[in-house]
């Protein structure tokens, strides 16, 4: 099983431009104000929820610029909601729901590429005039016959016939990794690989921050603890310093 996981980097390697694809039109939209939204079904469902709800601690951005959504709802992000992602008009709902407009983009994620609730969601975003991705492994899928952007990483048979959450789940945390990574780099979340935005919800991030300005600013740790407990985020406290 591990030989098999093995291949999964290699076949991520192999789409890294079509990623990059991606990531120029997200950072371009949110820069006009626009937001990702991730739409799946199970385990892909459950990786886009995974992979925006860590945007915020990590990068300080707001709840609502990187949304998941999964077919049956939140109950699903726990428990099986039995054919939910046969729906062909829920997914349209849902991202009307959240207010979709042409200002975002949205990303279908499907190990199969044939989800109903994921290919007619992108159906109807295109008939809509919106930016639309696919990440799939199948490259002779709906899914990537459909998206603007497909993303048809082939990561081979899995070791257990049919199970999409080992390889195929596999690649596709690591595309979320990529595309929100690289893109929060290129909005300017980043400063020298440091998450110098991330939230202070704990005393683990507030002692990494408190390291973070002792280095980037050349100061003492009493007056790092200082600045932190001053501005509460890393960036402010850098910007008091210069």
């Amino acid at each position: 099983m591990n030989e098999e996981d093995q291949k999964v980097p290699l076949a991520v390697n192999a789409v890294i431009p079509e990623i990059q694809a991606i990531v120029t039109v997200i950072v371009e939209k949110m820069r006009q104000g626009g937001r990702l939204f991730y739409i799946g079904a199970g385990t892909s469902g459950r990786l886009g929820i995974l992979d925006a709800s860590e945007c915020p601690p990590t990068f300080g951005v707001p709840h609502d610029l990187v949304i998941g959504l999964i077919a049956g709802g939140d109950d699903a992000i726990r428990k099986a909601v039995e054919f939910a992602e046969d729906s062909t008009t829920q997914a349209w709902i849902d991202l009307q729901n959240c207010g979709i407009s042409k200002n975002d983009v949205v990303i279908g994620i499907a190990a199969s590429g044939r989800t109903p609730y994921v290919v007619e969601g992108l159906n109807m975003c295109k008939s809509h005039g919106i930016v639309t991705g696919g990440i799939s492994c199948n490259p002779q899928s709906p899914l990537v016959a459909i998206a603007d952007f497909p993303i048809a990483v082939n990561v081979g048979p899995e070791f257990l016939t049919g199970s999409t959450r080992l390889k195929a789940g596999t690649a596709q945390k690591l595309i979320l990794n990529m595309i929100t990574t690289i893109t929060m780099i290129q909005l300017g979340r980043v400063q020298d690989n440091k998450m110098i935005d991330m939230q202070l919800s704990n005393n683990k991030l507030v002692e990494r921050g408190i390291i973070m300005l002792m280095d980037f600013g050349k100061i003492t740790r009493e007056k790092a603890i200082a600045l932190i407990n001053t501005h509460g985020s890393v960036r402010e406290a850098l910007k008091s310093l210069q």
